[in-house]
């Protein structure tokens, strides 16, 4: 039954959004277009997980291909939730379905990547991390986890 609860979350975000994500997440518009956005998501990952052992974010692809920045970023707001520091780089089965699941219940998150879509590639998506990232930060922005600016 969670599976096709999963599915049908998964449709419905689909079906709002009609498809896959084409634009910036709401409070992340600013003047400069897609490419600004993006830059803005980066550096906001960027500033979330620096300090966190073996998470270097560069990109929306090889930076997120352990599952380890997922679960830092998902640490910097609920740290209560699981022990950052007992997570290793090479499971990266684990640290997937450890992040979307503390996502999905923290956050809100809607399950948009599967655990078995991520190792099997041995790099992520771009477009997948990203669409993912822009639907995070649009949860946490609704719970009221991160400010932004009133315009």
């Amino acid at each position: 039954p969670h599976a096709s609860a999963r599915a049908q979350g998964r449709s419905a975000i689909l079906e709002k959004f009609g498809g896959a994500a084409t634009g910036p997440a709401p409070h992340l518009k600013r003047t400069g277009g897609t490419t600004a956005v993006k830059a803005m998501l980066l550096e906001w990952c960027r500033a979330r997980t620096r300090g966190y052992q073996h998470v270097d974010v560069q990109n929306f692809s090889g930076s997120w291909g352990s599952g380890l920045a997922f679960c830092a970023l998902l640490h910097s707001f609920f740290p209560d939730a699981f022990d950052y520091g007992s997570l290793e780089p090479g499971a990266r089965r684990h640290n997937f379905a450890l992040a979307f699941a503390t996502a999905e219940e923290r956050a809100g998150c809607a399950p948009l990547l599967e655990v078995e879509d991520m190792v099997r590639l041995p790099v992520p998506d771009a477009k997948c991390i990203y669409t993912y990232l822009q639907e995070l930060y649009r949860c946490l922005v609704a719970k009221g986890l991160v400010k932004t600016k009133k315009r």
